[in-house]
């Protein structure tokens, strides 16, 4: 009677051994996929090398606005005329620095003081009421991925922003920026803006003309829409014109 106990137990074990590690190697197999394919992800992201010496004719975000457009069944088209950065006004370099990105120059894409105030102020807060985002994270996302708040997005944003500032340099990044950006619905670049708001080219823009184009940048679509929200418009207008003398351009710009 014994012996047969002892016999009987040993299947036992080794059915629950052999349940163990299927379990294991089936938590293993998922972990690697899950690891492979973030792996993947991330080496398939675009470095922005292509925008060496030729010019993108279409962004993720100019795509997103054409299928929202499409879903909501209305026209849309883009306005934009590309123009090299020495055909740019300098009042609006200075006006984009002074508003969007003050420290453009001396970072390496991430604004480390700026991330702190804006740490600092949403815990005051209690929620993210302030953004930090550099010029060439703008243009990371702007180029290349979805308005989303998933995190994952954001890893991709900073690896994205890594690699435009080790490709391209300060002032290739700049000036695909003021191209690209968002100014009004389906009016994209510092030239179409000109042309829309004041009926001139981006190189004859003056210092008020680029203050003002300057503070639509964050939403002009909305928040800071000029037939929407005319009043709040101007009072950033006016913030930007009182920190623009301080934008300085480095040396052989």
């Amino acid at each position: 009677m014994m012996s047969k106990k002892v016999n009987a137990s040993k299947p036992i074990r080794k059915q629950k051994k052999a349940n163990g590690w299927s379990f294991k190697r089936i938590f293993l197999v998922l972990f690697l996929l899950g690891f492979g394919y973030l792996g993947l992800e991330f080496i398939l992201l675009p470095t922005g090398k292509e925008l060496k010496a030729a010019n993108t004719t279409t962004t993720a975000l100019m795509q997103a606005r054409q299928r929202e457009a499409i879903r909501e069944g209305r026209a849309f088209e883009i306005k934009q005329s590309w123009q090299p950065i020495d055909q740019i006004s300098p009042n609006l370099l200075r006006g984009v620095l002074a508003g969007e990105d003050a420290r453009f120059f001396q970072h390496n894409g991430f604004d480390t003081v700026e991330i702190q105030k804006a740490l600092e102020k949403d815990w005051e807060e209690g929620a993210f009421v302030r953004g930090a985002s550099t010029i060439t994270q703008q243009l990371a996302k702007n180029l290349y991925l979805s308005e989303s708040k998933n995190p994952l997005r954001k890893v991709k944003e900073a690896a994205i922003t890594y690699y435009l500032e080790k490709n391209l340099g300060k002032k290739r990044i700049l000036e695909v920026y003021l191209n690209v950006i968002e100014w009004g619905d389906g009016v994209f670049g510092a030239e179409a803006a000109a042309q829309k708001y004041f009926g001139k080219s981006i190189s004859q823009v003056s210092v008020s003309e680029a203050a003002y184009l300057t503070a639509m940048i964050p939403n002009p679509r909305t928040v800071y829409n000029p037939s929407k929200n005319p009043k709040r418009v101007a009072k950033r207008q006016q913030l930007i014109l009182r920190r623009m003398n301080a934008v300085k351009f480095p040396k052989g710009w």
